[in-house]
Parts: structure tokens; sequence; C-alpha cells
């Protein structure tokens, strides 16, 4: 029997797969996250919402390691951003002793709401930029 926790995870991924992502991902002034699909080798494409904080860039995952882009980083930490419109290239790292709560409160509010409303467990990355 699948817990809430469970239930949440499959619904809001489906959501965000089948309509969420396909309609950010066009919008050109949304931040993109490219990292290196774990098995396929492929490039792989995810609106997120974070925030530049000097040469890094901050961000928290709804899903922690169950969000396939955080496995992505955990098989190669090497990804670009895309920044108003610009892509940069960086070095992503998964940051478990960070507070994500209390990095959702120096993030956007609008994702950060959607983060906290949806997510069951928040992970901070921090992205170091070349």
């Amino acid at each position: 029997m699948a817990n809430r926790r469970d239930i949440q995870h499959a619904v809001v991924t489906e959501f965000q797969r089948r309509v969420g992502n396909p309609i950010l991902g066009r919008l050109p002034i949304q931040t993109l996250l490219e990292t290196t699909g774990r098995v396929s080798g492929q490039p792989r494409i995810t609106p997120i919402g974070g925030r530049r904080t000097g040469g890094s860039f901050w961000l928290v995952s709804e899903f922690g390691t169950r969000s396939q882009y955080v496995r992505n980083i955990e098989a190669d930490n090497r990804v670009r951003l895309r920044l108003r419109g610009r892509w940069l290239t960086g070095t992503a790292h998964l940051m478990p002793d960070d507070d994500p709560i209390a990095r959702l409160r120096s993030l956007p509010r609008a994702n950060s709401t959607a983060v906290r409303l949806v997510g069951t467990d928040l992970l901070s990355i921090r992205i170091d930029l070349d």
C-alpha cells in the first residue's frame, strides 16, 4: 500500500512531466537546469526556480534524491544553467546539511511557496558557476 508521500510524489511528478515542464520550458524567462542523463547520457532539461548569489545559484528540490534531475547530478555533477536567456556552466552540489526551509525563505517567493506546498523531501542544491 502506497503512503501519502508516495502518492503525492507520483501525482506531482506526472503533472510536472506532462503539463508544467513542457509549458515552463518554452518561456524565455524561465530558469532551466540541464543535467546529463545517468543512463542515456543525453541532455535533460528541467525548469527550476532559485536565485543567483554571487558565483553560485541556489535551489531546493521538492523531492530530494527522488527527483530525476537530482539522481542525474549524483551521477555527474557538471551542469548547465539558463539564467535570463544565457547558458552558464557549473558544478552542482547536494547540500543535505543546509536547512531547506530557511533556504526557501531566501529564494523567489512564488517558486518557494510551490515547493513547500508539494514537496515531501526538500533538499538544498548549490551550483557553483564557472
